[in-house]
């Protein structure tokens, strides 16, 4: 589903080569801004431990309760939640939001872990069109890798919802959600959808040191790997990230383009909202370009991906964030691939590799390709398509930016 253009406009506004196993600083790339502290205070400040990035609306759900399922990174003491209007088009109501920890696979929670979420003191908050809101803190021990249950209940109809499609997890709708936002069980959350409606990010205090931000498309999303199971590549990496403390968060949309608007904003006009102005983010991982290359119109000029990269770049350093760029992963045998286009992608990648453009690379180009077609990718890594990765690629993918990944 896209974003109408009203949306599209308020988000406008708004290593050397590194394979697995070896990793290393691209010499000569502009170093960021330094922030001033320790890592100490990082690990009392607030950092991200889930997100997704708004990607279109639904109908709204007047009278209903949403209790959507969310795969936490790092954990922590406390935590604050985000909810968004930010592609709505007219006032959104909360009637009430809760978190809590899930018990088992389904909706239900964890006794002794409901909590109301206030803001600023009120149990109720309404949110502007093109607006996000954060929760005040919440006092709840959330250990990592934990799924937590954020529940919006939404008395009126607010027009066009705030949501992300492609969430590749079961999360429960009640249609008659009045007092049922702080039910411990899930019997009232009768059906499954497959998107977030509202939420899109969940911030943490505690020990943790900061955050990754993954930021791409539908490679990034997840597309290929198994629902309900978090084997997109930011999940796994956040696995390798573990023992650094650091949260991971995932701002990949489905069709999502480098250089142009194209069912939703590009890169670079989403680039604040869905990844700097994230709590505690350190680092910022790209993987960005394929659309562009596969779509339409063309996109063949390899200079003008390095021109957007740069201003990525550039951007991210004036907030003390540090930048990986991933190379672009093979598309032989889709339906969109061509030899011309194959050309664009070989030229982009030659620069993410050597035109200092990143802070390091993850060569996952290197990584799923197949020794015998470099063309494609490596077959036990393909679902099928051509373009996505299975869990195994997904595995490759993640190693590759988690040795890439600066210290």
């Amino acid at each position: 589903m896209a974003h109408s253009g009203r949306a599209a406009g308020i988000l406008a506004t708004l290593l050397l080569a590194t394979v697995p196993g070896t990793a290393s600083a691209v010499p000569g790339a502009a170093p960021p801004r330094r922030t001033a502290g320790t890592a100490h205070a990082a690990a009392r400040s607030w950092a991200g431990s889930w997100e997704t990035a708004p990607s279109g609306t639904a109908a709204a759900l007047p009278g209903a309760a949403v209790r959507n399922v969310v795969h936490l990174s790092a954990g922590g003491g406390t935590l604050r939640v985000r909810l968004s209007n930010r592609l709505g088009s007219a006032p959104l109501r909360l009637g009430a939001v809760t978190v809590a920890l899930r018990r088992g696979s389904g909706a239900d929670a964890v006794r002794g872990t409901m909590r109301t979420a206030t803001f600023h003191g009120a149990r109720t908050a309404t949110v502007a069109p093109g607006q996000d809101l954060l929760s005040d803190p919440v006092r709840l021990a959330v250990p990592a890798a934990a799924d937590l249950l954020v529940t919006v209940f939404t008395p009126d109809n607010s027009g066009p919802a705030t949501y992300h499609r492609t969430a590749l997890q079961t999360s429960y709708l009640a249609r008659a959600g009045a007092g049922r936002a702080d039910d411990l069980g899930g019997g009232a959350y009768t059906t499954a959808i497959s998107n977030w409606y509202y939420v899109t990010g969940v911030d943490v205090r505690g020990t943790a040191a900061g955050s990754v931000v993954a930021f791409g498309d539908s490679l990034t999303d997840g597309d290929g790997s198994t629902p309900e199971a978090n084997h997109r590549w930011p999940d796994l990496l956040a696995q390798r990230l573990r023992d650094r403390l650091l949260g991971v968060l995932n701002a990949g949309i489905s069709g999502n383009r480098l250089l142009r608007d194209s069912g939703g904003p590009s890169a670079l006009a989403r680039l604040d909202a869905d990844a700097l102005d994230r709590a505690g983010a350190r680092f910022l991982v790209v993987l960005e370009g394929i659309n562009d290359i596969k779509g339409s119109p063309d996109a063949l000029d390899a200079g003008a991906y390095a021109d957007a990269y740069r201003t990525l770049v550039t951007r991210a350093h004036a907030r003390g964030i540090r930048v990986v760029g991933v190379t672009l992963t093979p598309f032989g045998g889709y339906s969109a691939y061509t030899p011309a286009r194959e050309a664009v992608r070989q030229r982009v990648n030659e620069l993410i590799r050597t035109g200092r453009i990143f802070d390091a690379v993850a060569d996952a180009d290197t990584a799923v390709r197949d020794p015998a077609d470099p063309r494609r990718i490596l077959p036990a890594y393909d679902p099928g398509d051509h373009l996505h990765f299975n869990d195994r690629g997904m595995r490759a993918v993640a190693d590759a930016v988690g040795h890439a990944l600066p210290r």
